[in-house]
């Protein structure tokens, strides 16, 4: 059997926020207990689904329907729905918002959670969104490895593909942005009311879900990677390496920690993704398939020295990419349109003979025409 560079494994995680009839915070208790594929991220009132590894984007978004299902039917018992959109509802005070209330052997996760209310509040929190895992199968990195140690090529190949990802992840947030509008108590306890705000993305822009300070990392190798980060955690700046907010992860083999990653990268983690509200699922299959596809294009690009000059640049253009005006967004000296219409030309050539991906790049372009025009035509 040929391996070829489409063979790979898919996962998603999808958050989203648990309301009353009224569309306010669902105040009751978590009713999944501690399944950990039905569970919560930060807070009580929120639902995270945890597909299991797939073979393909068609089984990940069957898997995500039948979790969604189950939500839905659990939660209508109650009388409760879920949000589908990445900013959240109206609420009065961050009492509203309750830590995930963890016990037992899992309570740890509780004490996590307490750490960065108090670091960040709990605002930020409540932002939604989706998170799409990728790793190539084995048999086909194996199938162009160039090294007689294959871990040692893995690791190498994912920390190639994290620092293209890395200075491209700007793109795939450009074309699913999906929350320009806010309720004002996002900003202000009990203020009412709904915001348009500067921004296509809140969560993915400046005022978003983001570090204290702007991380910069040694990659080098996988053992430096480990060490800068380790760094920040000695020197407190860290609790661990999951507060690492940056919108692509490399995440190791087994538990997410740092001791983990000496048994190597298991697979290539991105954060951009809005809810779409427009979309049963939150996630319009499209979008993934065309992530697969810049995966794909970017695993064949050479390596670079990922400077630190180029760590500030990239996460400066990621977060200027959520904003709602895209009039002077540049990507280095090009505008941010233009920019995004030279990649996705470049990938119609590398994917010249697969028919299924152009129209997939047909469909990311038209979403660039759209975000041309959304200045024009605001529908709120």
């Amino acid at each position: 059997m040929k391996h070829t560079i489409y063979d790979g494994f898919f996962g998603l995680e999808r958050e989203t926020l648990r309301v009353d009839k009224n569309s306010r915070l669902a105040q009751s208790p978590h009713p999944f207990g501690d399944n950990e594929i039905i569970t919560r991220d930060f807070c009580e009132n929120q639902i995270e689904l945890i597909t299991p590894v797939c073979s393909s984007i068609d089984e990940v978004m069957d898997k995500l329907s039948q979790l969604d299902k189950e939500v839905r039917d659990e939660l209508s018992k109650n009388g409760e729905r879920i949000w589908l959109y990445s900013n959240p509802p109206y609420f009065k005070s961050e009492d509203e918002i309750p830590v995930a209330d963890f016990k037992g052997e899992y309570s740890g996760k509780r004490s996590y959670r307490e750490q960065l209310q108090r670091r960040y509040g709990k605002r930020l929190m409540l932002f939604s969104g989706i998170h799409f895992n990728f790793s190539f199968s084995d048999e086909y990195l194996k199938s162009i490895s160039d090294c007689t140690d294959f871990r040692t090529f893995k690791n190498s190949f994912y920390m190639r593909l994290y620092k293209q990802l890395s200075i491209h992840s700007w793109l795939p947030l450009l074309l699913t942005a999906s929350s320009h509008i806010c309720e004002r108590s996002l900003y202000k306890d009990g203020d009412s009311g709904v915001l348009a705000t500067p921004y296509a993305s809140i969560r993915s822009g400046k005022e978003g879900y983001w570090n204290e300070f702007i991380p910069v990392l040694d990659h080098t190798d996988i053992d430096s990677f480990i060490a800068s980060i380790q760094n920040y955690v000695d020197k407190g700046a860290l609790f661990s390496a999951s507060e690492l907010y940056l919108p692509v992860r490399l995440k190791p083999v087994g538990v997410n920690s740092l001791d983990s990653f000496k048994n190597g990268i298991s697979h290539i983690e991105l954060r951009m993704f809005d809810l779409n509200p427009f979309t049963p699922l939150g996630i319009d299959e499209r979008d993934l398939r065309f992530t697969h596809l810049l995966i794909m294009y970017l695993s064949q690009k050479e390596d670079f020295d990922y400077t630190e000059d180029m760590q500030r640049r990239a996460l400066a253009e990621h977060q200027s990419a959520a904003l709602y005006d895209l009039s002077e967004v540049m990507i280095g000296n090009t505008p941010i349109i233009e920019k995004a219409k030279e990649i996705i030309n470049s990938m119609r050539a590398f994917f010249a003979k697969d028919e299924n991906a152009q129209k997939v790049l047909d469909h990311a372009e038209s979403r660039l025409d759209n975000r041309l025009c959304e200045k024009e035509i605001n529908i709120y």
